[in-house]
């Protein structure tokens, strides 16, 4: 059954170009099922996004690995550097970085951190009454404290997950009372859910929608999943653990410097180690189809 499509009021004309971006997605280097390359060949066989930011938890080597991937095989998607970070306020966006910001700090000290780096910093599936989930009170006291060393970027106003269903409606109208650049993202745990969640801007680049988000351009876009259809990833999700827990182990015991596989070429090893040739191996298929 085809879910409805939603999107915002505001942001670039539908009709006319735009980009398309999903910063929002997790790759096996935390809790995420499908691999860098996966993500990527879905992304240019079965969407139309132009930048993705690799968003994992507390990490940001999987987004390294992706970025190099698609900038080798000079892919016509773009890469961000991003990182999903615990903090004690909830989860927060870091984008545009390079270096991991350190987890359970609080809210505001992260975004500082986030900005030191000269990224951006966006509360993610915000409002969900869990701990994981920035609360009302908690941005509006950092937006009321008029420092924009911790003032957040903008907000993630949908996110198509059991996080972001619920709350959508009051995140939207936060978002607008309080004057708070919008996105839209997947919040993708496995390459099938990249794109259904997006955010639309001026411009076709990274660069273009990173300015997007300061200069309040953006709008968001996305179809929530099913009630249950979320199940088979949490499945897969739970294999994965086991695989990951018996990987470790046995790298211990073997003593061969291996580990569970953080979903790239090389992420077997330790220290990991992106594989130069790998990376530069081209698919068979690089095409972009529709979604």
């Amino acid at each position: 059954m085809t879910r409805p499509l939603l999107r915002s009021a505001h942001g670039p004309d539908p009709d006319a170009p735009h980009g398309r971006a999903d910063l929002h997605v997790h790759t096996p280097a935390s809790d995420g099922v499908s691999s860098v390359e996966e993500i990527l060949a879905f992304v240019m066989e079965r969407t139309r996004l132009d930048v993705i930011a690799i968003a994992d938890h507390e990490r940001v080597d999987a987004a390294h690995a992706a970025r190099a991937i698609a900038r080798a095989r000079d892919l016509p998607v773009e890469v961000v550097i991003g990182e999903e970070v615990s903090t004690r306020g909830g989860h927060l966006l870091a984008l545009f970085i390079e270096e991991p910001i350190p987890p359970l700090r609080s809210l505001r000290e992260s975004i500082g951190l986030v900005h030191e780096q000269g990224g951006l910093a966006i509360p993610a599936h915000p409002l969900f009454p869990y701990p994981m989930s920035a609360q009302a009170w908690v941005i509006r006291a950092l937006l009321d404290a008029g420092d924009p060393r911790v003032r957040p970027d903008g907000i993630e106003a949908f996110n198509p997950t059991t996080f972001g269903r619920p709350v959508h409606r009051r995140v939207v109208a936060f978002a607008a009372e309080h004057g708070l650049a919008v996105v839209g993202n997947s919040d993708a745990h496995e390459a099938a859910a990249v794109g259904t969640g997006w955010t639309t801007f001026p411009g076709r680049t990274a660069e273009d929608v990173r300015a997007a988000i300061l200069e309040h351009r953006t709008g968001w876009h996305g179809s929530f999943h099913g009630t249950s259809s979320q199940l088979p990833t949490f499945g897969r999700q739970l294999r994965k653990y086991g695989r990951d827990a018996r990987a470790e182990l046995l790298g211990r015991i073997r003593r061969d410097r291996t580990g569970r596989d953080l979903g790239y070429p090389g992420g077997t090893r330790r220290p990991p180690v992106l594989d130069p040739v790998a990376i530069a191996a081209r698919g068979e298929d690089e095409g972009r189809g529709e979604p």
